[in-house]
């Protein structure tokens, strides 16, 4: 009969190929481990491993790792579906976000759902929006926070507000490239939004996986403008304290300029105009992913609940 333990052993040992290393990972020892494998290769009358240097796995040994991921997953969300069934007073929830999405966000949410269910333990997967749809798919995580769309099949949405990308031009940007007619150009950009006036002067940009950078790339290369990048970082927080510094121009969510918790607010931002963009996908929707074929436990729907009830202004 299988054995949950051998086969959490045996995907340690695939993913590693090498025993010393999976046995350290999962604080065993060596014989140790050799021992769970022997004995899943022996309730299965397969070999799983080609004994080779390099260690390689043999084809049932493939055909395993896929079914024994299906097969943990499922005896993972029965866990789950049982203790809420029993009772509701402990558990797990897995919360992906962005570092500053998370900042912005969580602290609105997550010490109103502790304090009304404290049993519950609380989990944070901080990436960007590739890392974060990939943790989705894996089930390494039981929602996201983001901007629609989600690139995960069989995602079920929850929309909570309307999110705005702005463009964060310093004055001191325009001042530099435009010295004869500075408050011209500026009119012009509050009132047409033609990016490509900009096309000469510096951007600070986030990195490519990130979603507001991918927004930026799709309209640069709409209006055939190859921009001067003189900085990318991982930090959304980064580019928006060097652009208000008069650095360059960057990208910025507006839902996190209204947090009095990050490091500005709109209000105490001076020398910095903030322009609405005239493309469809800087407007868009921060909501709750979580996927469709996976059971929704209890914890999961509470922590949909705080944050409708937070953050649900979809007008």
């Amino acid at each position: 009969m299988m054995n949950f333990l051998n086969l959490e052993y045996f995907l340690t040992a695939a993913e590693e190929l090498n025993f010393t290393k999976a046995a350290k990972k999962l604080f065993i020892s060596q014989q140790s481990l050799s021992s769970h494998i022997s004995k899943l290769e022996n309730d299965l009358g397969v070999e799983l491993f080609n004994r080779t240097v390099p260690l390689t796995l043999t084809p049932a040994g493939k055909s395993l790792v896929k079914n024994a991921l299906r097969i943990l997953d499922l005896k993972e969300q029965s866990v789950k579906e049982l203790a809420d069934i029993k009772d509701f007073k402990r558990g797990d929830l897995f919360i992906g976000a962005s570092h500053t999405r998370g900042r912005a966000f969580l602290p609105e949410i997550l010490p109103y759902y502790n304090e009304k269910f404290p049993n519950i333990n609380l989990h944070l997967l901080e990436g960007n929006s590739k890392e974060l749809d990939a943790a989705l798919l894996k089930g390494d995580v039981d929602l996201i926070i983001g901007m629609l769309p989600f690139n995960v099949e069989n995602v079920e949405m929850v929309p909570l507000c309307n999110e705005e990308v702005l463009m964060v031009v310093p004055d001191n940007i325009l001042v530099k490239y435009f010295p004869n007619n500075y408050m011209e150009v500026k009119q012009k950009l509050e009132k047409d939004m033609d990016i490509t006036l900009l096309k000469d002067c510096p951007f600070l940009m986030v990195n490519a996986k990130n979603r507001v950078r991918i927004i930026a790339d799709e309209m640069f290369n709409e209006k055939e403008i190859k921009p001067n990048i003189i900085l990318e970082t991982e930090s959304i927080e980064t580019v928006l304290a060097l652009s208000v510094k008069g650095m360059g121009i960057t990208f910025y969510p507006k839902t996190l300029m209204n947090n009095k918790d990050l490091i500005f607010d709109k209000n105490t931002i001076t020398g910095v105009n903030l322009y609405h963009l005239k493309y469809n996908k800087t407007h868009g929707t921060l909501a709750i992913g979580y996927q469709k074929n996976r059971y929704v436990s209890q914890a999961l729907k509470e922590f949909i609940e705080l944050a409708k009830d937070k953050y649900g202004n979809i007008e």
